[in-house]
């Protein structure tokens, strides 16, 4: 009994730090739709700063916590939100996963170099990497007080449960008692909602994610006396409590709370019992990671996501088509410049470093493979890479032939992909790049401790190869060795991009449920990704360790495979050739910059993570980015060319759009439409699927800016205002679907647009069957009481314009015939609607304009009286042209 009281005791301390951390990263992700990797790295710096400046500095500890809590951690914040997050929300998530795993790499090393450089100047700091048995915020040395024999409370450890118990009862008054939480918990639900609210979510955005690194601040101060100052540890400790994230399904923040506690008593009770762990080397401290790993599983299984989540389309191919001299002339002429440079014009210090980045790039196109390709995080390649080269040691120490062995080593590399897959493809995205991380710790505590794999510190002899009369020994000739393999293996991953493999490879990455009802079987897909990826790092591995002439088992841990991650990725992880300038890039840069700007072993890794920066502007990395950019110069270009109806503002009109053109990523949509809706006016907006109707609606509402043309809103030029400015003005637009959150009450919706109590009540006096319903949430109530829950704040207080796309979607005729009897309502309040409708028969009954739209034009526009049925039939649903093109 006393062991299990101290057992749970010491489990609920790092269970607190859990749940902080965990609570941090839900608020973030339910605010920005981005998963914080680097939230950890954020409770380091505030330890580490924590540190400096209370033992080294000699700052009184409880100032010093406020001051890092309360202003330093909201500031970094806030200052990464404007920088980094809010781009990031907007882009794929395998940029979104790479980006932090870059903050997450950077962030620790510029805290250690900002330390060097004040040590150089004479402060009066102390050494800080890895640093243990540090004062806390409490007594030091810290109090104790017996609860029982052998059972006791220390200082540190009360200051950390009641300083969590206070946090967890301020966010619960913030999120369900304030203005401010109500409208952070909106944020969550529908983001885009919030901004036609007038509501500014970049704004929300940011003071979550102040209130975040604020908790991950307090997390790192209070953490001290127990982690010390390693940032392997906080960042292990991260990826701990992000499975109390996943429990809280990434929303719930008391769900991530109690998961954080129960993690915490957990982790320690199976290792305290765990008697047969005594056998296993490096079982008690990967306890975590199986806690981790057994989480995600458990949860995606509830969450029946099992390989079927939504992945990220591939970009589009601007060079596709174009001749092999254009594709590939410029690669072919640098490959055979950089042989030709081997012996004649590079020393053989750099010859070394060339064929050592050669070498480092057959492991980089491996994420090409997994990543690239399949568009899934895979954050083991590290661990494929060590395991192929030990094993490949270990058969060369019996004697086995080089190539033999770097065969069987491939080969074990690509076994242990295939293993690793099979649990894992039952997840996606963050999810997925968790799970490999949590299997790759558990490779280097557990698998990689193993006698017999490992040979103790010293690992395994890889001696270079003789190949007949070559001899890898030579730098040179190592080089050009490595650049042969590389040109094979670009060669060979573009033949698999074209093939019907990688034809379906890129169709399961696109649209899994398309490709299962195509034939395409979605898990045999990514388990060959996953396994040819493998097997790529394996042999990546075994060169790589050829050329260093040995391998040990700490040689390219978890933690490495990270920051390989970010700077491939940076380069861009779509095309094979681009992973091959990561590599070059990996092996120069950390040279150059000793032999020119710092001796300091951070700068490189600081530059290597915050490569990831480049990604929230060139999501397909800055090799990608030319070809990217001069083809959307070229669209513009061709844009511009357009003729475009012109025309001056009507300074009667409450919205007009006067030439406007518009699109997505250099596609146009819109191609010079021109509307007018006057006050107290219905215009109903017709036109096939495809011709435009809801990009019209966006770019009236603010949610998309007009790549040429005006908007304007009561004669005022608004054409690049965003959502928020335009709602402000009066332009509200009650989207496709309902407009409203569903897990908020009926209450909480009413308010985000009528604060004030006696409107609400006003509302209810009318609408009685919202009124008995106003503590349900939203989401709960038929389509028809949803739709009336958007319009009634609508009426109570008319806005100057409304737009409405497809109102009566999925609603029955009797309350189809309400919604428009209350869109009739409005226009006699004098708002001005622009109603798109699938039922142009209903529409045509309240509509006093009628506009046909096709192909992203306005072909014609006039009184409601005047519309004729065939041309009504033609531009609706085309059925008229196509008789016409018949006869």
């Amino acid at each position: 009994m006393t062991d299990l009281l101290a057992f749970v005791l010491s489990g609920l301390v790092s269970g607190a730090l859990y749940a902080l951390l965990a609570t941090g990263l839900v608020l973030s992700y339910s605010a920005s739709g981005l998963f914080n990797f680097a939230h950890g790295a954020t409770a380091y710096l505030c330890a580490l700063a924590f540190y400096e400046l209370h033992s080294g500095l000699g700052w009184p500890a409880v100032p010093t916590a406020l001051l890092l809590v309360l202003v330093v951690a909201p500031a970094l914040g806030w200052g990464l939100d404007r920088l980094m997050f809010r781009k990031l929300a907007r882009v794929g998530e395998t940029a979104q996963i790479v980006a932090t795993i870059g903050l997450l790499v950077a962030l620790p090393a510029l805290g250690l170099w900002a330390v060097e450089l004040l040590d150089d100047a004479g402060a009066a700091v102390l050494p800080a990497e890895n640093q243990f048995g540090l004062p806390g915020v409490g007594p030091s040395p810290a109090k104790n007080w017996p609860l029982m024999d052998g059972v006791g409370v220390d200082s540190d450890q009360l200051i950390t449960w009641v300083t969590t118990a206070v946090v967890a009862l301020g966010l619960w008054i913030l999120l369900r008692r304030t203005t401010l939480g109500l409208r952070l918990r909106a944020t969550v639900d529908n983001r885009t909602l919030v901004e036609l609210r007038g509501l500014s979510a970049d704004r929300l955005s940011s003071v979550a994610w102040m209130l975040s690194s604020g908790l991950a601040g307090l997390a790192g101060v209070l953490a001290t006396p127990l982690l010390g100052l390693s940032s392997h540890d906080f960042t292990l400790f991260l990826f701990v409590s992000a499975t109390a994230a996943v429990l809280g399904r990434f929303l719930s923040v008391p769900l991530a709370f109690a998961g954080g506690l129960g993690l915490g008593v957990l982790q320690n009770l199976v290792a305290g019992y765990a008697s047969f762990a005594e056998r296993i080397t490096g079982f008690r401290t990967a306890v975590p990671f199986l806690i981790l790993f057994a989480g995600l599983l458990l949860l995606t299984r509830r969450q029946r996501t099992a390989g079927t989540a939504a992945v990220e389309a591939p970009p589009v191919d601007y060079l596709a088509g174009k001749p092999w001299a254009r594709r590939w002339g410029p690669w072919a002429v640098a490959g055979a410049l950089l042989a030709v440079a081997f012996y004649t014009v590079t020393t053989p210090f750099w010859s070394g470093i060339l064929a050592q980045g050669l070498a480092i790039s057959l492991v980089f196109m491996s994420f090409t493979v997994v990543t690239g390709l399949g568009a899934m995080v895979s954050l083991a390649q590290a661990t494929f890479v060590t395991g192929a080269a030990l094993v490949a040691g270990l058969l060369m120490s019996h004697g086995v032939p080089f190539l033999g062995a770097a065969l069987i080593g491939t080969c074990a590399a690509a076994v242990l992909g295939a293993l690793v897959a099979l649990p894992a493809l039952r997840l996606g995205g963050r999810s997925l790049a968790l799970a490999t991380l949590a299997l790759a710790f558990l490779a280097d505590q557990v698998l990689f401790q193993m006698g017999p794999l490992r040979n103790g510190d010293t690992g395994w002899e890889i001696p270079r190869p003789v190949l007949g009369p070559v001899d890898l020994g030579d730098d040179r000739a190592m080089g050009v060795a490595m650049l042969v393999l590389c040109a094979a293996a670009v060669a060979g991953l573009g033949a698999l991009r074209g093939s019907r493999a990688g034809r379906a490879m890129l169709a399961v990455r696109s649209a899994p449920a398309a490709a299962m009802a195509s034939g395409v079987s979605v898990v045999r897909t990514k388990l060959l990704l996953f396994t040819l990826s493998a097997g790529l790092a394996g042999f990546g591995g075994v060169m790589y360790a050829s050329y260093n002439t040995r391998i040990t088992a700490t040689d390219f841990t978890a933690m490495t495979g990270l920051i390989w991650l970010a700077v491939v990725v940076a380069a861009g992880v779509r095309r094979p050739q681009f992973a091959v300038v990561a590599g070059l890039t990996f092996a120069v840069v950390p040279h150059l910059i000793s032999d020119y700007v710092t001796d300091s072993a951070q700068l490189p890794v600081i530059l290597f993570g915050l490569a990831g920066l480049a990604l929230a502007n060139d999501p397909d990395g800055y090799c990608a980015a030319f070809s990217v950019r001069g083809h959307r110069r070229r669209a513009t270009v061709a844009v511009d060319g357009e003729p475009v109806s012109g025309g001056g503002p009507d300074p009667d009109a409450a919205l007009q759009l006067v030439g406007v053109q518009a699109g997505y990523d250099g596609a146009p949509v819109l191609r010079g439409v021109g509307l007018t809706v006057r006050p107290g006016e219905i215009v109903a907006l017709l036109g096939p699927n495809g011709s435009g109707k809801s990009t019209t609606c966006k770019v009236a509402a603010g949610l998309l800016a007009p790549a040429h043309g005006q908007v304007y809103v009561a004669g005022a030029a608004a054409g690049r205002q965003g959502a928020v400015r335009r709602a402000r003005a009066g332009v509200v637009l009650a989207p496709e679907g309902r407009g409203i959150f569903p897990s908020l009450t009926v209450d909480e919706n009413l308010a985000l647009r009528l604060p004030l109590k006696k409107d609400r009540s006003a509302v209810y006096a009318r609408f009685t069957g919202l009124a008995a319903r106003r503590e349900v949430a939203a989401g709960s109530l038929s389509g028809g009481e949803q739709q009336l829950l958007a319009l009634a704040p609508l009426l109570h207080a008319p806005p100057r314009v409304l737009i409405a796309d497809e109102p009566s979607l999925g609603l029955a005729p009797r309350v189809v015939d309400e919604v428009y009897r209350l869109l009739a309502e409005l226009r006699d309040a004098g708002t001005g609607l622009l109603l798109v409708e699938e039922k142009a028969s209903e529409i045509l009954g309240v509509a006093d304009t009628v506009a046909y739209l096709t192909q992203g034009r306005v072909t014609w526009c006039g009184p409601r009286e005047q519309v004729e049925t065939e041309r009504l039939t033609d531009a609706y649903l085309g059925i008229a042209a196509a008789g016409k093109a018949e006869r």
